[in-house]
Formats: C-alpha cells, sequence, structure tokens
C-alpha cells in the first residue's frame, strides 16, 4: 500500500510539473514517420531535432516500458520532458518510436526487429532527416530498457536483424546504450534478495513469447542482452532502484558484470531508494544520460 501511495504521489507531481510546462514541450520536426514502409501506428515514429538548424545532429532512440504490450506510447509529454528536452540541449535528435506489441501484434523477437529496421532506417534516410549516421545512440526504460540493451549487445548479430522495412543493407549498430531498469534475463527473473518471495505469475511468464518461458529456455535465452556481448559492444549507462520489485535490481547487476567481464565499459548507477514507478527516471537522471551520449560522440 505505501508503494502504491509513493507512486501515486509522484505521477501527481510529474503529472503537475508537465502541466506547467505544457506550453514549453517540444513538438516532433517529423511526426509519424513510417519506418517500415507500411500504415500501421505500431511502426511510426517521431523525429525531434534540435532548434540550432545544424546541418544534422548525432541522435538517440527512445523506447518505451509497457512490458512490451504498448504498441503506440511515443508521444507521451513525459517522454518529452525527461528524454527530448536534455538531449536537445547537449545537441541530439531524439527518435521516439513505437513496436509491435508481444500481446496484441507479435511476439518476440518483433520488439528487436522493429527497433533494428529503426536504426536501418535512420541510415539509410540520415540525409532526408538530418541525422548525423556516424552516431545513434539508443535509451529505453523497463521493457524499454531491455530492448535499448538488446539492441546495444546484438549490434553485429545477424541473426537478430529480422527483415522489416526497406532498407536490409543498412548496418543496425548502436554507438552508445542508457538502459533505465530493464530486464536482463527471465529464467532468473526474481533471483534476487529484494524479490525473493515473489514468483512469475503465468500472465508474465507468456507475455512476451506467446508461450510458458519455462518451456522455452532456448528463446528466453535468445532474448538475454548478455548472450551477445562480444569485444565490438558499444558502452553502457544503466540505472536502476535497490528497491525495485518489477523489475529487481538483480536484471541490472547480471548485465553490467557480464559487460565487465568482457571488458566492455559499463556504469551501473544504482538509487537506494529508487522503485519502479518513477523516482529512477526524473529529469536529473536524464541530464546524465545525455551527458554520456555526449561523451560518447565526442570520442568518436
Amino acid at each position: 500500500m505505501k508503494n502504491h501511495l509513493l507512486c501515486f504521489m509522484l505521477f501527481v507531481s510529474l503529472t503537475f510539473t508537465g502541466l506547467l510546462a505544457a506550453q514549453e514541450l517540444p513538438t516532433p520536426t517529423w511526426p509519424d514517420v513510417n519506418y517500415a514502409g507500411n500504415n500501421h501506428t505500431y511502426h511510426m515514429m517521431d523525429i525531434y531535432l534540435p532548434d540550432d538548424n545544424k546541418k544534422h545532429y548525432p541522435a538517440v532512440v527512445v523506447i518505451y516500458g509497457s512490458a512490451w504490450t504498448s504498441n503506440d506510447k511515443k508521444l507521451s509529454d513525459y517522454q518529452k520532458e525527461v528524454f527530448v528536452m536534455p538531449l536537445a540541449k547537449k545537441g541530439f535528435a531524439t527518435v521516439a518510436i513505437n513496436h509491435r506489441s508481444s500481446t496484441l501484434d507479435a511476439v518476440f523477437p518483433a520488439q528487436i526487429h522493429d527497433v533494428k529496421a529503426v536504426i536501418r532506417f535512420l541510415r539509410a534516410r540520415a540525409q532526408d532527416f538530418k541525422i548525423d549516421p556516424s552516431f545513434i545512440g539508443i535509451a529505453g526504460y523497463s521493457s524499454g530498457g531491455h530492448l535499448a540493451a538488446l539492441a546495444g549487445t546484438s549490434s553485429n548479430t545477424k541473426s537478430m536483424e529480422g527483415t522489416v522495412g526497406e532498407h536490409l543493407t543498412y548496418p543496425s549498430h548502436v554507438n552508445a546504450v542508457v538502459d533505465f531498469y530493464g530486464p536482463t534475463d527471465l529464467s532468473v527473473f526474481y533471483d534476487c534478495p529484494t524479490t525473493s518471495d515473489k514468483k512469475l505469475t503465468l500472465k508474465q511468464r507468456t507475455k512476451l513469447f506467446g508461450e510458458d518461458i519455462y518451456d522455452i529456455p532456448d528463446k528466453v535465452q535468445a532474448a538475454n542482452p548478455v548472450n551477445y556481448i562480444d569485444e565490438n559492444t558499444p558502452p553502457f549507462l544503466i540505472f536502476h532502484g535497490a528497491q525495485d520489485r518489477t523489475v529487481p535490481i538483480c536484471q541490472s547487476q547480471l548485465l553490467h558484470e557480464a559487460l565487465l567481464a568482457k571488458n566492455i565499459d559499463s556504469q551501473l548507477r544504482i538509487k537506494e531508494d529508487g522503485d519502479h514507478c518513477g523516482n529512477n527516471l526524473m529529469p536529473h537522471h536524464t541530464k546524465q544520460m545525455a551527458a554520456f551520449f555526449y561523451e560518447q560522440y565526442k570520442k568518436q
């Protein structure tokens, strides 16, 4: 009950802040761009450019959280405030995307195939949308954090590409990843001291794959970002709340430790009182995110 009250209070606070800033929130430079060559809402994205009218901009793809079940969450004021605004201040284009829902449209790996199609589209159509194709970062929260991490570690894995869109010959690698409390390995999801009293429900176990994860271990591991880490994996910045009982912190620790074991630059920033209702995705966190992307962009 206490956690629900805290989440509600945070929601009210964020909503009030959003109302105050409503007139200042950015609008897409190019709304509803279809990255797959069809008219489906789940294949739309919005592209936001900074307002300084440069020739081109490095880009960051942003993926919403929804337990992989939403196919149309790209336009929230929340995203504009915590992602678009700090990224624009650092000179980045923000690409807010939709992807297919695992419960409404298609099960995994459809979601990562959509993400890969976005990245290929941005490189193929870079000149049309003023994108600098030399740097494309990716960020996401909750299930979007999982997809961002998976896109990062499987950057050079052909088996994860899929066939979505018209630009299959373009690379889908990303240059840096920011993962806000995303799942990593669903087979050990609640094997964590903070959630040792919890068990995945049947609905949770079937949500991404349409099958019980305990019956399909190979498919579950195909969705695990850890299994694709190699010497070409880009640098990571990971945020997680120590009190998160929806996606336990052990999931991010698992990813972070696996990255370090392969000598990949990874930073894990833990908020000791952080949970899963938004207090670990505030403007001061995404300001750090934008600074991280800027640092990586300047390094190349």
